[in-house]
């Protein structure tokens, strides 16, 4: 039997959950909802057009005028359209191996990215191990980090390196969600890609001296528990930074300590991601929360 050693790499998510947009005015206003809906290789795409009379949200007005070009410039009022294709409501779903993730977790935990973990096999072909969700409270993050990040940019915060680091540091309740593809894959093999993975971000962060700390949380992964295709593990860093580890929705176990925290994090949002992409996507959606 081939023993599974992997951290964790990604692909890019074809979608990512949105919110639609609230409007609001001290003054009544119309509502015109159009929609626009084009036919390819028989399948359909219809998207919604919501006008209103208080925002001038350039982006959306450009998509407006995409629409419709032949609207002037100096409309009644000004005017913004919004896509929307789904909603919070709505599972997103992993492109490549067509795996959902609800689009929230706890209530309050919003999905920020999605991934696919694959592994070469000694080189000859490569398998799909599990995809991934990284959820966060969006309420903590707009509180944490608003005044801080709230008015940078998706690209200044992209070249801020304080951005993620703030985010592995400051005790916001955040999920990472993993989905077993990989049917052959044991219980095993997840403790042992975690004493590497994990172990190595805990020297990192902590140096040396922290084995009976990575050997708590791995220890965790009893050989008693079977994680056949389908199977979840949530990772989950509640406040006090206490790690919270479930699989199939049964808790296995709980480790108050910020550095195993951050270790788990770092695999995926931290300085050498396992999926940059994933990272990138992460930090858009956080710059988009941060900025509503």
């Amino acid at each position: 039997m081939v023993s599974l050693r992997f951290p964790f790499l990604f692909s890019q998510p074809s979608r990512h959950p949105s919110t639609s947009p609230n409007v609001s005015s001290s003054r009544s206003f119309s509502v015109v909802a159009c929609s626009v809906a084009a036919a390819a290789a028989g399948a359909g795409v219809a998207a919604g057009v919501i006008v209103s009379q208080n925002s001038t949200h350039p982006f959306i007005r450009n998509a407006f005028n995409f629409f419709f070009p032949n609207c002037p410039s100096n409309c009644s009022s000004p005017i913004w359209g919004s896509l929307s294709l789904v909603d919070d409501s709505t599972p997103a779903v992993e492109s490549k191996a067509g795996v959902s993730f609800p689009s929230i977790l706890s209530n309050s935990r919003r999905l920020l990215g999605i991934g696919l973990r694959r592994k070469s096999v000694f080189g000859l072909k490569t398998i799909d191990v599990y995809a991934f969700g990284v959820y966060a409270d969006d309420g903590d993050i707009k509180k944490m980090m608003g005044e801080k990040y709230g008015k940078l940019s998706p690209s200044e915060l992209k070249e801020n390196e304080r951005f993620s680091e703030d985010i592995m540091e400051f005790d916001i309740p955040m999920t990472v969600r993993l989905q077993i593809l990989y049917s052959r894959l044991s219980i095993g093999s997840v403790r042992s890609a975690f004493e590497e993975s994990v172990g190595s971000r805990l020297q990192k962060f902590g140096g040396a001296g922290n084995k009976e700390l990575l050997q708590r949380f791995t220890s965790q992964f009893k050989d008693e528990y079977k994680i056949p295709r389908g199977s979840v593990i949530d990772l989950s860093r509640e406040r006090g930074y206490v790690l919270r580890t479930t699989i199939d929705g049964v808790e296995v176990g709980s480790i108050e300590s910020k550095l195993l925290c951050r270790s788990i994090l770092d695999l995926y949002i931290g300085e050498d991601p396992f999926d940059k992409q994933a990272k990138e996507d992460i930090q858009l959606h956080l710059a988009s929360l941060l900025q509503k």
